[in-house]
């Protein structure tokens, strides 16, 4: 992360968190190879995104996660007021992302999950309460329980279709249960590659297969239905069965579910925005708030 930051004293704690938010979206769409995402390699199946769209899109949502931050602070517990607040400032910093981008989404999966955090952990930082990966998601799911009472009328998005069409549940439950996906797969892979010595890009790599494994990922169904979500989650389970990215078994098998996922169209978007959040709660927590 910015280690400039790290050195300087007259940062506030909402521009540690906003400037930590950018980075875990950036190191996200950066990290390599990804099945089927983008990265540093390419588009992976999208048509409409590159890696430096994502990066730019990810640099215009800074001050949105500032001001969540700002707004935690602000009101100092989980309430009505909070949620509707950083409400506005998502669809607000969507609307930024929209102008940036020219109408494509790139990250409006992020702005929901990390967001939430972001203003979780600006809630517990206030208030000097701990701020362990478990904690975070516990209050980011108090708030995402709290339904907003401004939210515009609009078309269902993709996610949203989906789960009306087969009953399963997407971003939003994922943060209302406090990211299971996270708290149960993501950070338990990514902590036991790294006790293995596997260097940090296969570590994080690794942690994103698990989520894969075991994630409903609307973005999969939307595009490939449920027998490409089936192939994600089955080729993904059994690159984690062959040692992980890290071995050459499991690296053959990554290629493998690529050249798969690619010939459906089929990408992982719920699970990458999983893992932005993932880091960025990885980051909160080894940092030094001292």
């Amino acid at each position: 992360m910015n280690a400039i930051l790290k050195t300087t004293s007259f940062f506030s704690t909402t521009e540690y968190l906003a400037d930590m938010a950018v980075e875990a979206l950036l190191a996200e769409v950066n990290l390599t190879p990804k099945p089927a995402l983008v990265d540093q390699r390419g588009s992976g199946a999208h048509d409409d995104l590159t890696l430096e769209l994502m990066e730019k899109s990810a640099r215009s949502l800074l001050p949105m996660f500032k001001a969540m931050a700002e707004a935690a602070e602000y009101h100092g517990q989980v309430c009505q007021s909070l949620r509707e607040d950083i409400g506005q400032l998502g669809r607000q910093g969507e609307q930024r992302m929209l102008q940036v981008t020219k109408g494509i989404n790139t990250h409006r999966g992020a702005i929901w999950s990390v967001g939430l955090v972001v203003t979780a952990t600006a809630l517990r930082v206030r208030n000097q309460q701990p701020f362990l990966i478990d904690n975070i998601c516990a209050t980011a799911s108090q708030i995402a329980q709290i339904e907003d009472r401004f939210i515009p009328q609009q078309s269902l998005s993709h996610g949203q279709k989906i789960r009306q069409k087969f009953g399963i549940n997407g971003a939003k439950q994922q943060a209302q249960q406090g990211f299971p996906m996270i708290t149960q797969f993501g950070i338990t892979q990514l902590r036991l590659s790294r006790e293995q010595g596997i260097k940090e890009s296969e570590a994080r790599l690794n942690a994103l297969l698990a989520m894969m494994a075991q994630l409903t990922d609307t973005c999969v169904i939307h595009r490939a239905g449920l027998e490409g979500l089936n192939l994600m989650q089955t080729g993904a389970k059994h690159i984690l069965e062959l040692g992980g990215c890290s071995t050459v078994q499991g690296r053959n098998r990554l290629e493998q579910l690529e050249q798969e996922l690619l010939a459906i169209r089929a990408s992982a978007g719920g699970a990458a925005d999983l893992l932005a959040t993932l880091l960025f709660l990885d980051e909160v927590e080894q940092y030094n708030w001292a």
